[in-house]
Protein backbone atom coordinates (compact mmCIF):
# COMPACT_ATOMS: atom_id res chain seq x y z
CA UNK A 1 0.00 0.00 0.00
CA UNK A 2 2.92 2.37 0.76
CA UNK A 3 4.09 1.99 -2.86
CA UNK A 4 0.63 2.41 -4.37
CA UNK A 5 -0.51 5.51 -2.48
CA UNK A 6 1.97 7.96 -4.10
CA UNK A 7 1.05 6.62 -7.55
CA UNK A 8 -2.67 6.99 -6.82
CA UNK A 9 -2.13 10.62 -5.86
CA UNK A 10 -0.33 11.34 -9.15
CA UNK A 11 -2.67 9.48 -11.51
CA UNK A 12 -5.38 11.51 -13.21
CA UNK A 13 -8.49 10.25 -14.97
CA UNK A 14 -7.77 12.66 -17.80
CA UNK A 15 -4.32 11.19 -18.41
CA UNK A 16 -5.71 7.65 -18.45
CA UNK A 17 -8.40 8.72 -20.91
CA UNK A 18 -5.69 10.23 -23.11
CA UNK A 19 -3.74 6.94 -23.07
CA UNK A 20 -6.85 5.01 -24.12
CA UNK A 21 -7.64 7.49 -26.90
CA UNK A 22 -4.07 7.41 -28.28
CA UNK A 23 -4.00 3.60 -28.23
CA UNK A 24 -7.35 3.45 -30.03
CA UNK A 25 -6.38 6.06 -32.64
CA UNK A 26 -2.90 4.63 -33.27
CA UNK A 27 -1.27 8.06 -33.41
CA UNK A 28 -0.91 11.19 -31.32
CA UNK A 29 -2.18 13.48 -34.07
CA UNK A 30 -5.40 11.49 -34.69
CA UNK A 31 -6.05 11.25 -30.95
CA UNK A 32 -5.53 15.01 -30.54
CA UNK A 33 -8.04 15.66 -33.30
CA UNK A 34 -10.62 13.36 -31.71
CA UNK A 35 -10.15 14.91 -28.28
CA UNK A 36 -10.15 18.47 -29.59
CA UNK A 37 -6.71 19.34 -28.23
CA UNK A 38 -3.08 19.62 -29.39
CA UNK A 39 -0.46 16.90 -29.64
CA UNK A 40 1.98 18.36 -27.05
CA UNK A 41 -0.79 18.23 -24.41
CA UNK A 42 -1.28 14.53 -25.09
CA UNK A 43 2.45 13.88 -24.94
CA UNK A 44 2.60 15.57 -21.51
CA UNK A 45 -0.26 13.41 -20.22
CA UNK A 46 1.40 10.19 -21.42
CA UNK A 47 4.76 11.30 -19.99
CA UNK A 48 3.18 12.01 -16.59
CA UNK A 49 1.56 8.58 -16.56
CA UNK A 50 4.82 6.84 -17.51
CA UNK A 51 6.73 8.82 -14.87
CA UNK A 52 4.18 7.98 -12.15
CA UNK A 53 4.20 4.26 -12.99
CA UNK A 54 7.88 3.96 -13.88
CA UNK A 55 7.25 2.01 -17.10
CA UNK A 56 6.88 2.75 -20.80
CA UNK A 57 3.22 2.64 -21.85
CA UNK A 58 3.52 3.32 -25.58
CA UNK A 59 5.91 2.20 -28.30
CA UNK A 60 6.48 4.93 -30.85
CA UNK A 61 7.47 4.10 -34.42
CA UNK A 62 7.25 5.31 -38.00
CA UNK A 63 3.78 3.78 -38.36
CA UNK A 64 2.39 5.43 -35.25
CA UNK A 65 2.09 4.34 -31.63
CA UNK A 66 0.94 1.11 -29.98
CA UNK A 67 0.53 0.19 -26.30
CA UNK A 68 3.22 -1.89 -24.64
CA UNK A 69 2.33 -4.86 -22.42
CA UNK A 70 2.21 -2.37 -19.51
CA UNK A 71 -0.01 -0.05 -21.52
CA UNK A 72 -2.40 -2.85 -22.46
CA UNK A 73 -2.70 -3.92 -18.83
CA UNK A 74 -3.52 -0.37 -17.74
CA UNK A 75 -5.96 0.17 -20.63
CA UNK A 76 -7.79 -3.07 -19.80
CA UNK A 77 -8.38 -1.88 -16.23
CA UNK A 78 -9.11 1.62 -17.48
CA UNK A 79 -11.97 0.33 -19.64
CA UNK A 80 -13.47 -1.35 -16.58
CA UNK A 81 -12.93 1.74 -14.43
CA UNK A 82 -14.57 4.17 -16.87
CA UNK A 83 -17.41 1.71 -17.36
CA UNK A 84 -18.00 1.52 -13.60
CA UNK A 85 -17.84 5.31 -13.40
CA UNK A 86 -20.39 5.64 -16.21
CA UNK A 87 -22.49 2.98 -14.51
CA UNK A 88 -22.37 4.89 -11.24
CA UNK A 89 -23.51 8.10 -12.94
CA UNK A 90 -26.35 6.20 -14.64
CA UNK A 91 -27.32 4.56 -11.34
CA UNK A 92 -27.60 8.00 -9.75
CA UNK A 93 -29.69 9.19 -12.69
CA UNK A 94 -31.91 6.10 -12.42
CA UNK A 95 -32.40 6.62 -8.67
CA UNK A 96 -33.32 10.23 -9.35
CA UNK A 97 -35.60 9.24 -12.26
CA UNK A 98 -36.25 5.48 -12.70
CA UNK A 99 -38.20 6.11 -15.90
CA UNK A 100 -35.10 7.13 -17.92
CA UNK A 101 -31.71 5.68 -18.79
CA UNK A 102 -29.88 3.55 -21.38
CA UNK A 103 -29.40 -0.22 -21.46
CA UNK A 104 -27.11 -2.11 -23.86
CA UNK A 105 -28.17 -5.70 -24.56
CA UNK A 106 -26.50 -8.37 -26.70
CA UNK A 107 -28.48 -11.20 -28.27
CA UNK A 108 -28.77 -13.58 -31.20
CA UNK A 109 -31.01 -12.48 -34.06
CA UNK A 110 -33.60 -15.15 -33.25
CA UNK A 111 -33.90 -14.13 -29.60
CA UNK A 112 -33.68 -10.43 -30.46
CA UNK A 113 -36.85 -10.68 -32.53
CA UNK A 114 -38.51 -12.99 -29.99
CA UNK A 115 -38.33 -12.91 -26.18
CA UNK A 116 -35.82 -10.05 -26.04
CA UNK A 117 -38.02 -7.82 -28.20
CA UNK A 118 -41.09 -8.78 -26.15
CA UNK A 119 -39.35 -7.58 -22.96
CA UNK A 120 -38.12 -4.40 -24.68
CA UNK A 121 -41.65 -3.68 -25.86
CA UNK A 122 -43.05 -4.09 -22.34
CA UNK A 123 -40.36 -1.86 -20.84
CA UNK A 124 -40.85 0.88 -23.41
CA UNK A 125 -44.59 0.85 -22.87
CA UNK A 126 -44.06 1.27 -19.14
CA UNK A 127 -41.01 3.60 -19.31
CA UNK A 128 -41.14 5.46 -22.66
CA UNK A 129 -38.13 7.63 -21.80
CA UNK A 130 -35.61 4.79 -21.53
CA UNK A 131 -33.42 3.85 -24.52
CA UNK A 132 -32.08 0.41 -25.37
CA UNK A 133 -29.14 -0.40 -27.63
CA UNK A 134 -29.55 -3.93 -29.03
CA UNK A 135 -26.48 -5.67 -30.48
CA UNK A 136 -26.83 -9.00 -32.32
CA UNK A 137 -24.06 -11.46 -33.15
CA UNK A 138 -22.56 -14.85 -32.49
CA UNK A 139 -21.58 -16.02 -29.02
CA UNK A 140 -17.89 -15.17 -29.46
CA UNK A 141 -18.48 -11.62 -30.63
CA UNK A 142 -21.08 -10.95 -27.93
CA UNK A 143 -18.83 -12.26 -25.14
CA UNK A 144 -16.08 -9.98 -26.45
CA UNK A 145 -18.52 -7.04 -26.39
CA UNK A 146 -19.43 -8.01 -22.83
CA UNK A 147 -15.79 -8.19 -21.71
CA UNK A 148 -15.11 -4.78 -23.29
CA UNK A 149 -18.23 -3.30 -21.63
CA UNK A 150 -19.90 -2.55 -24.95
CA UNK A 151 -22.99 -4.40 -23.69
CA UNK A 152 -24.13 -5.02 -20.13
CA UNK A 153 -25.97 -8.31 -20.53
CA UNK A 154 -26.20 -11.01 -23.21
CA UNK A 155 -29.26 -13.20 -23.84
CA UNK A 156 -28.71 -16.13 -26.20
CA UNK A 157 -28.70 -19.88 -26.78
CA UNK A 158 -25.69 -21.53 -25.12
CA UNK A 159 -24.61 -24.41 -27.35
CA UNK A 160 -21.45 -25.21 -25.37
CA UNK A 161 -20.56 -24.61 -21.69
CA UNK A 162 -18.94 -21.23 -21.09
CA UNK A 163 -15.87 -21.93 -18.97
CA UNK A 164 -14.34 -18.44 -18.97
CA UNK A 165 -14.34 -17.46 -15.31
CA UNK A 166 -14.95 -13.78 -16.01
CA UNK A 167 -18.51 -14.63 -17.13
CA UNK A 168 -21.50 -15.66 -15.03
CA UNK A 169 -24.25 -17.70 -16.71
CA UNK A 170 -27.87 -18.11 -15.60
CA UNK A 171 -30.12 -20.55 -17.46
CA UNK A 172 -33.53 -19.13 -18.31
CA UNK A 173 -35.12 -22.15 -20.01
CA UNK A 174 -34.23 -25.09 -22.24
CA UNK A 175 -35.49 -24.88 -25.79
CA UNK A 176 -35.50 -27.45 -28.63
CA UNK A 177 -35.34 -26.84 -32.36
CA UNK A 178 -38.62 -27.64 -34.12
CA UNK A 179 -39.71 -28.31 -37.69
CA UNK A 180 -41.79 -25.38 -38.93
CA UNK A 181 -44.04 -24.95 -41.97
CA UNK A 182 -46.36 -22.34 -43.39
CA UNK A 183 -50.03 -22.63 -42.41
CA UNK A 184 -50.89 -23.57 -46.01
CA UNK A 185 -48.37 -26.42 -46.17
CA UNK A 186 -50.13 -29.82 -46.55
CA UNK A 187 -48.05 -31.30 -43.72
CA UNK A 188 -49.79 -29.05 -41.18
CA UNK A 189 -53.01 -31.02 -41.76
CA UNK A 190 -51.40 -34.35 -40.91
CA UNK A 191 -51.01 -35.55 -37.33
CA UNK A 192 -48.94 -38.74 -37.49
CA UNK A 193 -45.62 -38.87 -39.33
CA UNK A 194 -41.89 -39.05 -38.65
CA UNK A 195 -38.86 -36.96 -39.55
CA UNK A 196 -37.94 -39.51 -42.22
CA UNK A 197 -41.17 -38.68 -44.06
CA UNK A 198 -39.97 -35.09 -44.48
CA UNK A 199 -36.46 -35.83 -45.73
CA UNK A 200 -37.27 -35.26 -49.42
CA UNK A 201 -39.35 -32.12 -48.93
CA UNK A 202 -37.97 -28.70 -50.00
CA UNK A 203 -36.13 -27.19 -47.01
CA UNK A 204 -34.91 -23.67 -46.23
CA UNK A 205 -32.11 -24.09 -43.70
CA UNK A 206 -29.20 -22.37 -42.03
CA UNK A 207 -25.92 -23.45 -43.70
CA UNK A 208 -24.56 -26.67 -42.22
CA UNK A 209 -21.11 -25.11 -41.65
CA UNK A 210 -22.56 -22.82 -38.95
CA UNK A 211 -23.15 -23.95 -35.33
CA UNK A 212 -26.94 -23.90 -35.80
CA UNK A 213 -26.72 -25.72 -39.11
CA UNK A 214 -24.40 -28.36 -37.65
CA UNK A 215 -26.94 -28.96 -34.89
CA UNK A 216 -29.65 -29.64 -37.49
CA UNK A 217 -27.38 -31.98 -39.44
CA UNK A 218 -26.62 -33.96 -36.25
CA UNK A 219 -30.34 -34.20 -35.51
CA UNK A 220 -30.96 -35.87 -38.87
CA UNK A 221 -28.06 -38.25 -38.39
CA UNK A 222 -29.33 -39.10 -34.90
CA UNK A 223 -32.47 -40.35 -36.67
CA UNK A 224 -30.31 -42.41 -39.09
CA UNK A 225 -30.99 -39.92 -41.90
CA UNK A 226 -28.72 -37.88 -44.11
CA UNK A 227 -29.29 -34.11 -43.81
CA UNK A 228 -31.75 -32.97 -46.49
CA UNK A 229 -30.62 -31.24 -49.64
CA UNK A 230 -31.91 -27.78 -48.87
CA UNK A 231 -33.37 -25.80 -51.73
CA UNK A 232 -32.33 -22.58 -49.98
CA UNK A 233 -29.54 -22.01 -47.45
CA UNK A 234 -29.94 -18.67 -45.65
CA UNK A 235 -28.64 -17.28 -42.36
CA UNK A 236 -31.43 -14.72 -42.28
CA UNK A 237 -34.44 -15.84 -40.24
CA UNK A 238 -36.53 -13.27 -42.12
CA UNK A 239 -35.72 -14.89 -45.47
CA UNK A 240 -36.54 -18.37 -44.18
CA UNK A 241 -39.85 -17.31 -42.63
CA UNK A 242 -40.88 -15.61 -45.90
CA UNK A 243 -40.18 -18.87 -47.72
CA UNK A 244 -42.22 -20.81 -45.14
CA UNK A 245 -45.16 -18.47 -45.61
CA UNK A 246 -45.44 -19.60 -49.25
CA UNK A 247 -46.54 -23.02 -47.98
CA UNK A 248 -43.95 -24.88 -50.06
CA UNK A 249 -40.97 -25.10 -47.68
CA UNK A 250 -40.01 -26.62 -44.35
CA UNK A 251 -37.42 -25.19 -41.99
CA UNK A 252 -35.87 -25.66 -38.55
CA UNK A 253 -36.53 -22.96 -35.95
CA UNK A 254 -36.10 -22.47 -32.21
CA UNK A 255 -39.27 -23.52 -30.42
CA UNK A 256 -39.60 -20.12 -28.73
CA UNK A 257 -39.98 -18.49 -32.15
CA UNK A 258 -43.55 -19.80 -32.42
CA UNK A 259 -44.50 -19.52 -28.74
CA UNK A 260 -44.91 -15.76 -28.55
CA UNK A 261 -48.51 -14.81 -29.46
CA UNK A 262 -48.82 -13.03 -32.79
CA UNK A 263 -45.17 -13.29 -33.78
CA UNK A 264 -45.56 -15.64 -36.75
CA UNK A 265 -49.30 -16.28 -37.17
CA UNK A 266 -48.77 -17.81 -40.63
CA UNK A 267 -46.36 -20.49 -39.35
CA UNK A 268 -47.02 -23.80 -37.61
CA UNK A 269 -44.86 -26.24 -35.65
CA UNK A 270 -45.10 -29.77 -37.03
CA UNK A 271 -45.67 -32.64 -34.56
CA UNK A 272 -42.36 -34.37 -35.23
CA UNK A 273 -39.34 -34.79 -33.00
CA UNK A 274 -36.01 -33.14 -33.80
CA UNK A 275 -33.77 -35.24 -31.52
CA UNK A 276 -30.85 -33.85 -29.55
CA UNK A 277 -31.50 -30.17 -30.23
CA UNK A 278 -32.62 -29.01 -26.78
CA UNK A 279 -30.22 -26.31 -25.56
CA UNK A 280 -30.35 -23.77 -22.71
CA UNK A 281 -31.24 -20.14 -23.32
CA UNK A 282 -29.22 -18.15 -20.83
CA UNK A 283 -28.23 -14.79 -19.39
CA UNK A 284 -24.50 -14.03 -19.59
CA UNK A 285 -23.00 -11.24 -17.48
CA UNK A 286 -19.58 -10.22 -16.24
CA UNK A 287 -18.96 -11.90 -12.91
CA UNK A 288 -17.28 -8.89 -11.28
CA UNK A 289 -19.65 -6.25 -12.65
CA UNK A 290 -22.56 -4.81 -10.69
CA UNK A 291 -25.61 -4.59 -12.92
CA UNK A 292 -27.40 -1.26 -13.29
CA UNK A 293 -30.94 -0.92 -11.91
CA UNK A 294 -32.25 -0.81 -15.50
CA UNK A 295 -30.46 -4.08 -16.33
CA UNK A 296 -31.92 -5.67 -13.20
CA UNK A 297 -35.36 -4.46 -14.24
CA UNK A 298 -34.89 -5.91 -17.74
CA UNK A 299 -33.82 -9.29 -16.35
CA UNK A 300 -36.70 -9.39 -13.87
CA UNK A 301 -39.10 -8.83 -16.77
CA UNK A 302 -37.34 -11.51 -18.83
CA UNK A 303 -37.47 -14.08 -16.00
CA UNK A 304 -41.17 -13.37 -15.42
CA UNK A 305 -42.00 -13.70 -19.12
CA UNK A 306 -40.19 -17.02 -19.71
CA UNK A 307 -41.19 -18.64 -16.41
CA UNK A 308 -44.32 -20.32 -17.86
Amino acid sequence: MDKIEPIKRRLKLHDLRVLMAVAEAGSMSRAAKRLGTVQPALSRSIAELEHALGVRLLDRGSRGVAPTAYGRALIKRGIAMFDELRQGIEDIAFLADPTAGELRVGSSENLATGPVWAVIDRLLRQYPRISIKLVTGNIGALCEDLAERNVEIVIRRIAEPIIDRQFAVENLFDDPVIVAAGAQNPWTRRRRFQLADLANEPWALVPFDTPSGALIARAFRASSLEPPRAVVFAQSLHVRTRLLETGRFLSAMPSFSLRLPGRYPALKALPVEFPGTRRPIGIITLRDRTLSPLAQLFLDKMRGMVKP
